[in-house]
């Protein structure tokens, strides 16, 4: 089951980190899957920051920087995988 998480907001290519606006939970250790129109893969979270600290949860309203295997596009959708 994929529940929604969040939108990208900005994506910053020569890091390979996403700017993501967050609309429910996440933390360090979920399975993300981002989708978009030319954007679909799966990846762990490994790496969150907020305002350049590092976290290991995010809530709802917060922006983070996620760290991202694939390049992503503003308006994809990011999605907890629940088992």
């Amino acid at each position: 089951m994929e529940v929604p998480v969040g939108k990208i907001t900005h994506y910053y290519s020569k890091i390979g980190v996403a700017a993501v606006e967050i609309r429910d939970s996440l933390k360090t250790g979920d399975l993300i899957h981002i989708k978009g129109h030319t954007t679909d893969f799966e990846q762990k979270v490994e790496n969150m920051q907020i305002e350049h600290e590092q976290v290991t949860k995010a809530a709802k309203g917060q922006v983070i920087g996620l760290k991202v295997k694939d390049f992503v596009r503003e308006h994809d959708t990011v999605y907890r995988v629940d088992a």
